[in-house]
C-alpha cells in the first residue's frame, strides 16, 4: 500500500521546482494546442499519421501525455496542418516594475 493518501502529498515528495513546474506546464500547453489544431483540421490521429509520417500509436501517447514529444516530432506533426513552432519571449510578470 502507498504511503501517500492524496496527490498533494505525493507531489510534495516529488520536490518539483518552480522551473520544472513551468516546463511541465509549457509541454502540456504545446500538446493541448497540437490536439486543438488537429481537431480544427478535422483530422483523426490516423490521418495525421499518414500526413506526418509519425505512427498513430506515438501520436496517441503524446496526446494522452504519456510521452514527451521531441521538438522535431512536434514540427513533423504541425507542418502538414499548416503550423510550426516559434520561439517567443515569455510574458514578464512585472512589466510595469521594469519601466519604473
Amino acid at each position: 500500500m502507498s504511503k501517500f493518501t492524496n496527490w498533494k502529498d505525493f507531489r510534495k515528495e516529488l520536490k518539483i521546482t518552480p522551473e520544472e513546474e513551468a516546463e511541465i506546464q509549457l509541454e502540456k500547453d504545446l500538446i493541448k494546442a497540437m490536439i486543438k489544431v488537429r481537431k480544427n483540421c478535422n483530422l483523426t490521429q490516423k490521418k495525421l499519421s499518414e500526413k506526418s509520417g509519425i505512427i498513430q500509436p506515438s501520436i496517441a501517447k503524446i496526446e494522452k501525455f504519456a510521452r514527451s514529444p521531441q521538438a522535431i516530432t512536434l514540427i513533423k506533426l504541425l507542418y502538414p496542418m499548416g503550423y510550426t513552432l516559434k520561439v517567443v519571449p515569455l510574458k514578464q510578470k512585472n512589466k510595469n516594475k521594469d519601466k519604473e
